[in-house]
């Protein structure tokens, strides 16, 4: 279990260091290895919803936040296999961020599949 959440950091610290907009320096980019450790792990330590509401909203900014739950919004009704237009009448949300949601769901990392398969295993 050790070894793969290693892996999963060193993933996600690679993929994140390599997509951001910023250009960071090769001193940069190795202290932004350990703040990404550091955050992935934080959200491990949380053990309810609640927490993790304190702590989004502590990190991020209302937009950000906004964005998150409203992809995560997204990805669920295309879970129920909803249309774009229909989507977008219901949440608000433009057709631009639900093709990026439908195409993270089906190429992505798999992260969106496996928080749905946990959350709905957690529910029943």
């Amino acid at each position: 279990m050790q070894n793969r959440f290693i892996l999963c950091i060193n993933v996600l610290t690679h993929y994140y260091i390599n997509t951001t907009m910023k250009k960071h320096n090769e001193q940069q980019k190795k202290a932004l290895v350990t703040a990404a450790e550091s955050l992935y792990r934080a959200f491990l330590t949380l053990e309810e919803s609640a927490e993790v509401r304190q702590f989004l909203s502590d990190l991020c900014t209302p937009s950000e936040l906004e964005a998150m739950v409203d992809r995560w919004w997204t990805a669920s009704l295309l879970k129920q296999d909803r249309s774009y237009r229909e989507i977008s009448e219901i949440t608000g949300v433009s057709v631009t961020t639900i093709g990026r949601v439908a195409r993270f769901l089906t190429m992505g990392e798999g992260g969106y599949r496996l928080a749905m398969r946990r959350e709905k295993a957690g529910k029943q």
